[in-house]
């Protein structure tokens, strides 16, 4: 990780929100930092210190599954907000858990926990430049930036949303079907190269990662898709054929 400075206080989820005169507060408070390839942004359990917004690059959120495994919960590129799921109620309002954490004077204070970590990971999966603000600065953004809030409030929606999706597939859908949804959903938010590709290389394990499958499974899946011509796979690069029948698997 190192310093960068190239955000241009237009792009990201906040500065899209934020009232003008907001800004120079932004620009004050703001911390710019690039990640290398394969660089871990933070770890599962570390103490939530803040959030991040996406400058450039690609970010791949996951959460440690059993003990050799991990499931991608959403990628993040250009603009996205990140560190979010760290948020919480003693988050927020830090007297207010350090008080209910002590408990009653008249008795024992309960055992320490500390919720106010992060629940998942971020890595980037190419080089990443990210903003970065502190919780303090994030609350006093939300009291004066009635926009941003409001946005904030849709994207948790829309998140939760997705989750049970994801969920339900997870539940009810065959491998096939998990990887075809998962090929159409990067095409749509990543669109594709001049070439046809899907806008961003992924290694087998992070899609077998992002199904809920293994990667032998999902090896095997990719090789019968392409067999059926509905992709075509070059390395970490696939080309989507034929949408339409791709999605004719989601629905089985």
């Amino acid at each position: 990780m190192k310093k960068a400075n190239n955000c241009d206080l237009a792009t990201c989820f906040l500065c899209q929100r934020c009232l003008p005169e907001w800004k120079p507060a932004l620009q004050a408070h703001r911390k710019d930092w690039q990640f290398k390839k394969g660089e871990s942004i933070f770890r599962e359990g570390e103490p939530v210190l803040g959030l991040y917004f996406v400058t450039s690059g690609t970010v791949k959120i996951h959460k440690q599954w059993g003990t050799e495994k991990e499931i991608i919960l959403r990628f993040a590129r250009k603009g996205d907000i990140f560190g979010h799921r760290g948020l919480g109620h003693d988050t927020l309002y830090p007297a207010r858990a350090a008080a209910a954490q002590a408990g009653p004077a008249t008795t024992q204070p309960r055992a320490a926990t500390n919720p106010a970590v992060y629940p998942i990971s971020a890595t980037a999966i190419e080089p990443v430049t990210t903003c970065f603000i502190d919780l303090a600065f994030f609350q006093a953004s939300l009291k004066v930036n009635q926009e941003f809030m409001y946005g904030l409030l849709l994207f948790f929606a829309s998140e939760l949303q997705e989750s049970e999706r994801k969920m339900r597939n997870l539940a009810h859908m065959a491998v096939k079907g998990r990887v075809a949804n998962a090929l159409l959903a990067l095409q749509e938010k990543f669109g594709r190269t001049a070439d046809g590709h899907i806008a961003i290389s992924l290694s087998r394990q992070d899609l077998a990662s992002l199904v809920g499958a293994t990667y032998e499974t999902v090896f095997r899946t990719i090789n019968e898709l392409a067999h059926d011509n509905l992709i075509r796979a070059d390395g970490k690069h696939i080309c989507i054929l034929d949408p339409n029948r791709l999605v004719t698997y989601t629905r089985e």
